[in-house]
């Protein structure tokens, strides 16, 4: 367990401890495992920043900081020490060259710095870490001194945040209007009070829009790029659209994260708007890459498309190679759509207008005529006896069972249990296989009353 505790100093004086982390006298002796980087001087106290180590290794994560105020000359202690126990050895079984040659194959980048140092905690483990440096930024890889196998790698870049305009979800959703074209790209068919000015989290500090979660590739001559990180377009400018895809995607993830999941297709995603002029936009599992066509109505202007997306790539993170059968493929074109709608009730109002369970309603003007205009939707009453044997069609089977599960037991709750589920499935999975998976992890997450209300969804559709 990592201690960090934050002591003002009392009247009367304490020793340092890493079972209790008080401080006390002015100037208190420093514990011996300590090695001083970085001495800082403010207004009011002299900072003296140490790395913890461990027989003269660093060790990762460690740390203990002393802030000696200049009027007192007392002192306040920062001790964020980490255990070491169980260490089997301080001298590495494999060479530095093996282990930067191990990265070097798993690291697409050029190798900076090797250090021997202790990866603390109940376990300990004498490791090298490996910088190197990408075109997304440095990454640290620890690589295990005693096997030579990989233990983790991990993004060290800075992070930053930027603003930029979007539309949110789309501008037929959010101004409630069925009767919006789109003009070949102009301005004036859009208006203003569409847009949204938003945080861009989690940017690195390249001026581009790459970040933790989503990184926009493609010709860097025609790549937004803003060094003070204003990316404020409209959608007459083709950034615009990289603007949406890199927001859509962050707050996806975002949102993923809050509801517990840490491993839910949590990298960098690629995303292209660039070079692709059909009226549509796919994943490709090969490459991990998703791309946004620019026919018609530009599809990543369409929140509800970048996230239908993003629902591919998701299902491809958790089950690789998922959709081999045809219930399995419909399922993915199904969980694309509801994770659409999960992504937009927030965000739009579901009127007769404009349902939430109309997906791509801004898209879908380009190809449809009647209103609202939708690329497909999420309440139809369709079973497993109408199946046409194509997925974009029999996928409407299961995201109706997904949309009445969210209708039963809220967004945050039915899209944790979606999402656990689908780390279960297979990739020629059927819809009753599924279906049963979803109904146990229901059960297993929030008991037996969620699971029949998830299970009565299903039963309804003649999954079940």
């Amino acid at each position: 367990m990592r201690l960090r505790r934050l002591v003002a100093v009392a009247c009367c004086a304490s020793a340092v401890s890493l079972s209790g982390g008080v401080v006390a006298q002015a100037s208190p002796p420093e514990p011996a495992d300590l090695q001083l980087v970085a001495t800082r001087d403010s207004l009011l106290a002299t900072h003296y920043w140490y790395a913890q180590t461990f027989e003269g290794k660093p060790v990762l994560g460690g740390y203990y900081a002393k802030h000696v105020d200049k009027r007192t000359k007392r002192a306040t202690v920062q001790d964020g020490r980490i255990p070491v126990s169980g260490l089997a050895s301080t001298t590495p079984s494999v060479a530095t060259e093996r282990a930067d040659a191990t990265v070097d194959q798993q690291v697409a980048g050029d190798r900076a710095a090797t250090e021997l140092s202790v990866l603390p905690g109940p376990q300990s483990k004498l490791v090298y870490a490996v910088v190197s440096r990408t075109d997304r930024g440095s990454v640290r890889t620890i690589v295990d001194a005693a096997s030579g196998e990989v233990i983790k790698t991990e993004d060290i870049v800075k992070r930053a945040e930027g603003t930029g305009k979007v539309f949110a979800p789309n501008p037929v959703a959010s101004l409630q209007n069925e009767a919006l074209t789109d003009q070949d790209d102009a301005d004036a068919a859009v208006p203003a009070k569409a847009y949204k000015k938003v945080r861009l989290s989690d940017l690195d500090t390249s001026g581009y829009l790459s970040g933790k979660y989503a990184k926009l590739v493609g010709p860097t001559e025609q790549l937004a790029f803003q060094k003070n990180r204003k990316f404020e377009y409209t959608r007459a400018d083709d950034r615009f659209e990289q603007v949406m895809a890199y927001s859509g995607i962050t707050d996806a993830q975002r949102y993923i994260q809050r509801l517990g999941f840490k491993d839910v297709n949590n990298e960098a995603q690629d995303v292209t708007t660039i070079g692709f002029e059909d009226d549509n936009s796919y994943y490709d599992p090969s490459t991990d890459q998703i791309t946004f066509g620019t026919g018609g109505v530009d599809d990543a202007e369409d929140a509800e498309i970048i996230w239908h997306e993003l629902g591919h790539a998701i299902q491809d993170a958790q089950v690789p190679n998922f959709g081999q059968s045809l219930d399995g493929g419909s399922i993915g074109e199904a969980f694309g759509d509801w994770w659409a709608m999960i992504m937009s009730v927030p965000l739009q109002k579901d009127s007769a207008t404009t349902p939430i369970a109309c997906i791509g309603d801004w898209d879908a003007t380009a190809y449809t005529d009647d209103t609202p205009h939708c690329l497909r939707r999420t309440d139809t009453d369709l079973k497993v006896a109408d199946r046409e044997g194509e997925v974009h069609f029999d996928g409407q089977i299961w995201s109706r069972a997904l949309f009445d599960v969210y209708k039963a037991v809220g967004r945050d709750e039915s899209a944790r249990i979606v999402l656990e589920a689908q780390f279960s499935y297979t990739p020629d999975t059927t819809f009753a296989q599924a279906a049963e998976t979803t109904v146990a992890t229901a059960k297993a997450l929030c008991g037996n009353r969620t699971a029949d209300k998830v299970k009565a969804a299903f039963v309804a559709r003649g999954i079940l």
